[in-house]
């Protein structure tokens, strides 16, 4: 029964995770090319009132004009709507799905003895510790150098080689998948502090001096868009590592940590790209198209160098019968999918029901090799192959 509730726990928190993480990626891109395609208005009163920038779009029938004020507008409308639940609920949902997912069984999914054995309340805190150190030191990064003459470029320089490092130490500690997912929610986390430490307050504060009268200080806004910037770089990357634990050729990889490196430049370079182009379209700078190539480029070198090796001939028997594999799926399988445990509600200590899972048998321990997880009870080569052949000649139960 525990194991049937985890199972919906973890299918409501993803359908819910990945509802309010479009919500929230879909206003973030919008926004950013909102702010990259402002053109300076025509109309002097919109001038007079403040405005640094317009824009006409068409969707759905009708025609907008959202326009943007370079510090405050003249009078605060009496309904404002602001950004942020979206990325509250997007951190809260992943967190418990991470939590659901990862370390409430740690053992399973967390630590691979073959790469760091080490006991899992241990295992969690430092989980949970990536999350924590990589917001302190990014933001450490933001606020030290983000104001200075270049600060962009130093603070990204500084935040590559810190998310490279991370990528490095989360492989040397935790299971390959457990590892991608980490540095993924690592990144994930830093965005939603930006928005409630950062963007929001700031926010909030120019808010509270237009309702009192007070001079706006436009160092909050030139704050919240720096890390609002940050945020869309640092999208695609998070997506990838979110994604990754479906494709195992990626972190399972004796260099997954430079593969995950590879991947996330990858993303961060295309969204470059986009960015930029909504200010090519304007004049305002030449086509990005290198940022676009370095992307395809790093993606095609990936894919050469993860191409499968020759697969090492296993001497397998001309016909393999049902009761050939069973001890093989008794000592590797069951374990997690018997009558007292029944992961993913798959039991395979019967016939009937290996009769029924034979296509996800075959799919993750031959196809993927995604199972068993971390390869925990050691299925080897030949075992794998034994259970190819019987696949491939008709899964018979004889």
């Amino acid at each position: 029964m525990e194991t049937y509730l985890l199972d919906w726990a973890n299918l409501l928190l993803r359908w819910l995770h990945v509802i309010v993480a479009i919500a929230w990626i879909g206003s973030s891109f919008y926004f950013v090319f909102l702010d990259s395609s402002l053109t300076p208005p025509e109309d002097e009163q919109l001038k007079k009132d403040g405005v640094s920038g317009e824009l006409w779009a068409v969707h759905g029938g009708g025609f907008y004009h959202p326009v943007k004020f370079n510090v405050s507008p003249p009078k605060l409308p009496d309904h404002l709507h602001w950004f942020y639940w979206e990325s509250y609920s997007t951190w809260l949902s992943g967190f418990a799905l991470f939590l659901v997912s990862y370390l409430w069984s740690p053992n399973v999914y967390l630590i691979d003895p073959k790469v760091f054995e080490w006991s899992a309340p241990v295992a969690i805190a430092t989980a949970l510790g990536f999350l924590v150190v990589f917001w302190l030191l990014y933001d450490l990064i933001c606020r030290t150098l983000g104001q200075k003459e270049n600060g962009d470029a130093k603070v990204g320089a500084l935040v590559l080689v810190l998310v490279c490092l991370a990528a490095w130490l989360a492989t040397q500690l935790f299971a390959g998948r457990a590892a991608f997912l980490l540095v993924g929610a690592m990144i994930a986390t830093a965005m939603s502090a930006n928005v409630f430490f950062w963007i929001i307050p700031g926010q909030r504060t120019v808010v509270a001096d237009l309702k009192a009268g007070r001079p706006v200080d436009p160092i909050h806004g030139k704050r919240g868009k720096q890390r609002s910037v940050h945020n869309t770089y640092f999208t695609l990357p998070v997506l990838f590592a979110m994604l990754s634990n479906h494709y195992s050729f990626t972190y399972a990889h004796e260099y997954n940590w430079l593969i995950l490196i590879g991947m996330m430049f990858a993303g961060a370079a295309i969204r470059q790209f986009f960015v930029m182009r909504h200010g090519y379209k304007l004049g305002r700078n030449k086509h990005p198209w290198p940022y676009a190539a370095a992307g395809v480029v790093a993606l095609l070198a990936l894919i050469v160098w993860l191409k499968p090796a020759p697969v090492q001939a296993v001497a397998v028997p001309e016909t393999v019968s049902f009761a050939q594999i069973k001890p093989i799926l008794d000592q590797r399988c069951v374990m997690c999918h018997g009558e007292a445990l029944q992961s993913k509600n798959i039991r395979l200590d019967t016939a009937e029901g290996v009769r029924q899972h034979a296509q996800t048998v075959y799919q993750q321990a031959v196809v993927t090799k995604l199972m068993p997880m971390n390869n925990a009870t050691g299925m080897t080569d030949e075992e794998r192959a034994l259970v190819a052949h019987w696949f491939k000649g008709g899964a018979k139960m004889d």
